[in-house]
């Protein structure tokens, strides 16, 4: 009878222990510009690493990040997972409490810039889009960035496109209906277009970016929620660059690679795993880094376009210390498969 109390109190101790350690999950509201660069958040819950954290993520989707600056400056999300547009450089201008705290995209992008297979023959240098429309995703939107640098390459400015908004599922059926000339894609659309002969390859942003390597996409915080929680952020971003190593394990073709395909599916990122295993995934730097230089020539293309007006200093765009606190905690990262070639993800 002893043994059988014993073996009763053993469970109810684990059981308050669980119910405690639930109990204990404090909620994050994470907005999200859904791409396959989110599979290191969704392989951080679907692996236990936030919970493991004390940390339960409520995630929201983002059309773009450009247009939720004001929901995270008023503290209705916490996080913001998107490209980099002027939105950001205007709401530090205005002193909204926002920052970068960790890279989320970077070189290899893997995104394109299409054209329309009719005018394949018409359009064969950057100078050949003058005047032309080309879709971008977001206004002042980093993937409209990354036009300016591929037409800046013949003298052409932005102003000199007429661009137009719209989202890559639609950029699709744009350039199917000839409503654009040509548009930038983001992965896995980008491949998908091509496969389905409604569009030609006619330039990598990569190809066409200095600095480099081309930091697009970043983690956004809320400062005045961040101060409160310091040690909640190291936790978050511990539990998420665990999430970003396994990613980029994957990235690399390791051992792993189809555990984080299935997640990807699974978690509804991306339905096809056929297109998983033949479409090149974005990279990313796996220490969270983001390259400074890039965000200050960004700020620079956006002043000049009239978009922002105040140049501000690093210490005001960046804070570095959560993700460097990760690393600190997690040790250097190795890639698994030495035969890997790819760059980034390193």
């Amino acid at each position: 009878m002893s043994s059988l109390k014993s073996a009763g109190a053993g469970l109810l101790a684990l059981l308050c222990a669980a119910t405690t350690t639930q109990a204990q999950e404090v909620t994050v509201k994470v907005g999200i510009a859904k791409a396959l660069a989110t599979a290191a958040t969704m392989i951080a819950i679907e692996k236990g690493y936030f919970k493991e954290a004390g940390v339960k993520v409520d995630i929201e989707e983002l059309d773009s990040s450009a247009n939720v600056m004001a929901l995270l400056a008023q503290g209705q999300l916490q996080i913001i997972e998107g490209g980099i547009s002027v939105g950001y450089f205007n709401a530090i201008e205005r002193g909204l409490p926002i920052t970068i705290v960790s890279d989320r995209v970077s070189t290899p992008l893997s995104h394109k810039l299409l054209i329309r297979p009719d005018l394949a023959d018409k359009i064969k240098t950057p100078g050949d889009l003058k005047g032309k429309i080309i879709a971008s995703n977001g206004p002042g939107s980093v993937t409209t960035y990354e036009v300016a640098k591929i037409l800046s390459k013949d003298g052409v400015s932005i102003k000199d496109v007429d661009i137009k908004v719209l989202s890559f599922v639609n950029m699709g059926i744009a350039l199917t209906n000839k409503a654009v000339d040509a548009a930038l894609v983001i992965q896995p659309w980008a491949s998908q277009y091509v496969e389905r002969g409604i569009a030609k390859v006619f330039a990598d942003p990569d190809d066409y970016a200095d600095p480099k390597p081309l930091t697009i996409a970043v983690n956004m915080v809320n400062t005045d929620w961040a101060a409160k929680n310091k040690e909640l952020m190291r936790r978050y971003y511990l539990a998420y660059s665990r999430g970003v190593r396994d990613y980029c394990q994957a990235y690399h073709g390791g051992k792993n690679r189809q555990d984080v395909i299935d997640i990807i599916v699974r978690t509804g990122l991306e339905e096809r795993p056929e297109i998983l295993a033949n479409t090149p995934w974005p990279a990313r730097n796996v220490n969270g880094r983001m390259n400074i230089p890039v965000l200050l020539d960004m700020q620079k293309y956006y002043i000049k376009e009239g978009l922002a007006t105040k140049e501000l200093t690093v210490d005001q765009l960046v804070n570095n210390e959560y993700v460097d606190a990760a690393m600190e905690k997690l040790g250097p990262f190795t890639v698994e498969n030495a035969a890997s070639k790819l760059e980034g993800c390193r």
